[in-house]
């Protein structure tokens, strides 16, 4: 409903007969030359994410081994990010040989340090541009840096001396907040790091990808605002998360392009990116199935200490 509803509401801002004149004067071959690298380059650059944390937490398995387990959540996570999201936790249940509510909290982990990334790369990209629109991205900030100090603080209670303190806010030893018990401050750091090619390459290859469509943004705004989008698509709110990104894109660049070019650019983007992900998993889905049904994991399970 959510979805039908924000396009209805685009709809009336652009019609139909140029969305598809926009569509139709674009150079699909420069576009997507830039976009299908970037899909396929952020499958492998996410499979090591994933690799680093599960070694981190929960005992070394090999890249390959993962790469069927990070491509069949991304056909689930096409429709609804969180049952991809849930559909990858309960994978490396079963693979791993660890309980969920455990491998839960890393995925937890997963999801929290790449919102915290987008807002870092956002408030980058303040520094060498400023607008009005963009105050709003320093509460943001704010929020998310008290966010992650409760947590750590939170997480870290155990360690301090025992006392009516303690006791009133020392954790519970729940499983879905195992990992962030286990991570320290340089693991928070080092994630946040290994994560930043992705979003570089993706804001690069955004960047040259609109000159397809005739949308020529400047590098310091595609900067500021292409993560801002992104944490926007990656709401769990709109069916393939069609609906926030393409009214995020006519929002936050409508400066620079009409109204139809970039909801042309911003739907076709979406669609390749989301049908390649699909795609790669369908591909996987073989190898993920017969590697559950085999049965043997490849790493060990740590426990905490």
């Amino acid at each position: 409903m959510a979805t039908l509803a924000i396009f209805a509401l685009i709809l009336r801002r652009v019609p139909l007969a140029a969305l598809s004149s926009a569509l139709q004067e674009a150079d699909y071959g420069l576009f997507l030359a830039l976009m299908i690298p970037n899909t396929l380059f952020y499958f492998a650059w996410d499979t090591l994410v994933l690799t680093i944390v599960i070694h981190w937490f929960h005992g070394p398995v090999p890249y390959r081994d993962l790469l069927p387990v990070r491509a069949a959540s991304y056909v689930v996570g096409f429709f609804n990010t969180n049952l991809g999201r849930g559909a990858l936790a309960a994978y490396l249940c079963r693979r791993l040989r660890a309980p969920f509510l455990e491998l839960g909290s890393t995925v937890i982990f997963l999801v929290l340090t790449e919102y915290t990334q987008l807002v870092l790369w956002a408030m980058l990209g303040l520094i060498g541009f400023r607008a009005e629109v963009t105050t709003s991205l320093l509460v943001v900030a704010a929020i998310v840096a008290v966010f992650w100090v409760v947590v750590f603080v939170y997480t870290k209670l155990h360690v301090t001396p025992t006392g009516a303190l303690r006791r009133l806010f020392t954790p519970r030893d729940w499983s879905i907040l195992r990992t962030f018990r286990m991570a320290t401050l340089g693991r928070y750091v080092a994630i946040v790091m290994v994560r930043a090619p992705m979003f570089f390459v993706s804001l690069c290859l955004h960047y040259f990808a609109a000159h397809a469509f005739g949308i020529h943004i400047p590098f310091s705004q595609m900067l500021t605002f292409l993560p801002v989008i992104f944490m926007l698509a990656a709401l769990p709110v709109t069916v393939a998360h069609l609906g926030t990104t393409q009214a995020a894109w006519i929002f936050f660049f409508s400066e620079y392009a009409t109204a139809p070019r970039l909801l042309a650019f911003s739907l076709a983007a979406h669609l390749v990116f989301a049908s390649t992900r699909a795609l790669l998993g369908v591909i996987w889905l073989p190898t993920a199935y017969f590697d559950l049904r085999g049965g043997v994991p490849h790493g060990a399970v740590v426990t905490e200490s």
